[in-house]
């Protein structure tokens, strides 16, 4: 079956990026010319992903308001003769694209925000895409599009992942593949997820992305889970139970990822987008070589 639906959880605080996110959901924050968010779901239409479902919170209203229509302005933009900003406008939210939200009540963990999408998702499988993580293309290639063709060959869930340096296996979840060699592009089936692990006790380097495809199965078995680490319903705890019973996948990504969660991570992702913008590239550059000098 093939996966049209993802979800997005989007009622965190973001209290990484304090004090920018005080009043501003981090997910709207700009890389270059874009919300974070916008490069997700471009990365998910991409994909064929169609439908998108927002978890979200009652401070985060400016996330449905950017994927809504905006009448007034596409008016004034087209009574000015300004076409290319009015196409802009409208790509952010092309036809074929369907946004709904459901509310997270209370923090409890990013299995309970994808559990919270059950009702809208259904009974068919489908992704979760971590908002402030962006992911970068290699070349023409769209990971998720790739994943999405391994989950369709296997039926199997698939978890995206990519190496780190060993000495910072401690700050992230990483997959265990019984010493098989993953390449780029390509699955295997993983043996167990570790939470932050010691770089002695590591099992692999290949870490966790924050993307998942996965089946309507999930739901039942996040409905039974209990809380893990931080008190919270973790995602990884319902996948582990996943695999027990039917196998789970790690999918190595063939590009970048960026967490803009962090702020680091989030210049780093401007200085990538930036270099490679239509417009904007060979300014950027030069601006670069100038602060470099």
């Amino acid at each position: 079956m093939s996966i049209r639906k993802a979800v997005l959880p989007v009622a965190g605080l973001g209290t990484r990026f304090l004090p920018a996110s005080k009043a501003i959901p981090k997910e709207m924050i700009t890389v270059v010319d874009k919300p974070v968010i916008q490069y997700v779901v471009e990365e998910a239409l991409a994909a064929g992903i169609d439908e998108i479902v927002l978890v979200t919170h009652s401070s985060k209203k400016a996330i449905e308001d950017h994927f809504d229509a905006n009448y007034e302005l596409e008016a004034e933009l087209e009574r000015r003769g300004k076409t290319e900003l009015l196409a802009l406008l409208r790509d952010i939210a092309p036809a074929r694209l369907k946004v709904s939200s459901v509310r997270q009540g209370r923090a409890l963990g990013l299995g309970h925000a994808v559990y919270c999408a059950r009702q809208v998702v259904g009974d068919a499988p489908f992704a979760v895409m971590l908002p402030d993580v962006l992911v970068a293309a290699a070349g023409d290639a769209n990971d998720l599009q790739l994943m999405k063709e391994a989950f369709e060959r296997s039926g199997r869930a698939q978890v995206m992942v990519e190496p780190v340096v060993w000495d910072q296996v401690h700050q992230y979840g990483v997959v265990d593949l019984a010493g098989q060699d993953l390449k780029p592009g390509q699955s295997a089936a993983m043996q167990r997820v570790v939470e932050k692990p010691p770089r002695a006790d590591a099992p692999s380097n290949l870490s966790i992305v924050g993307r998942y495809l996965l089946p309507a199965r999930i739901f039942d078995l996040l409905a039974v889970t209990p809380a893990g680490a931080g008190g919270e319903i973790q995602l990884t705890d319902a996948i582990a139970a996943l695999m027990a019973e039917q196998g789970a996948d790690a999918y190595r990504l063939r590009g970048r990822s960026h967490d803009c969660g962090s702020k680091l991570g989030y210049l780093e992702a401007t200085l990538a987008y930036g270099l490679r913008h239509a417009q904007l590239a060979e300014d950027f550059q030069a601006l670069l070589r100038r602060y470099a000098g």
